[in-house]
């Protein structure tokens, strides 16, 4: 895959989230649409100034825009950049939550509440688009978005997401979407990644490594 940017390793094995996550959805979701998007994004950053930025930058400086080419490469670097956060959101060792981001879960009211608040935003997120943990002055808070949105655009701290577009889950689930997180917030969540992002809230970590 030519151009400024690449398509980013999985953290894990295709086949090491099953079986929440099947091999051949994680086949088809990485190796197809979010290869796409890399692809897609390559084609429409030659020859401008966005060829030679950060992906990250790329997503912030045209996040505004509402229409137009600059409209489609935001689209674009936005699911490259969601995509890559998800994949390390997710782990097959998925461990408790431990100091600092337990005391923020529990000042938010506790690990079940949350996840049961995680699961309701992804449900009522309509049509596609993804749920969020994000944090602000080391108080956690969930948001949803749409389509390629991210808060990171807006400059807010990232903890973890999931990705609730139909890619992520009608191979395994159909058209169960509550199903689908249940099993994911519930079994592989990396924990350890939001604990590294909370600790890192004025300095977030780039979504791929």
């Amino acid at each position: 895959m030519s151009g400024p940017f690449t398509l980013s390793p999985l953290p894990f094995e295709e086949s090491a989230l099953e079986p929440v996550i099947s091999r051949q959805t994680l086949s088809f979701h990485y190796g197809k649409h979010h290869a796409a998007y890399v692809e897609k994004l390559n084609g429409l950053v030659k020859g401008t100034c966005y060829a030679d930025m950060k992906l990250e930058d790329v997503v912030k400086e045209t996040h505004h825009v509402k229409s137009g080419g600059d409209k489609a490469i935001f689209n674009n670097a936005g699911q490259v950049w969601n995509h890559d956060f998800y994949w390390r959101s997710l782990s097959p060792n998925s461990a408790k939550p431990a100091g600092a981001l337990k005391d923020a879960i529990d000042t938010y009211g506790g690990e079940k509440k949350l996840i049961e608040d995680i699961a309701a935003a992804g449900v009522a997120q309509f049509g596609s688009g993804w749920v969020w943990l994000t944090s602000e002055n080391g108080a956690i808070r969930i948001e949803k978005t749409t389509n390629a949105e991210t808060p990171m655009a807006r400059g807010v701290n990232c903890l973890l997401t999931v990705d609730v577009w139909e890619h992520a889950y009608y191979l395994d689930y159909q058209n169960a979407r509550a199903k689908y997180l249940n099993e994911v917030l519930a079994r592989i969540l990396n924990w350890d990644f939001a604990a590294k992002n909370l600790a890192q809230e004025d300095h977030p970590v780039r979504a791929a490594a």
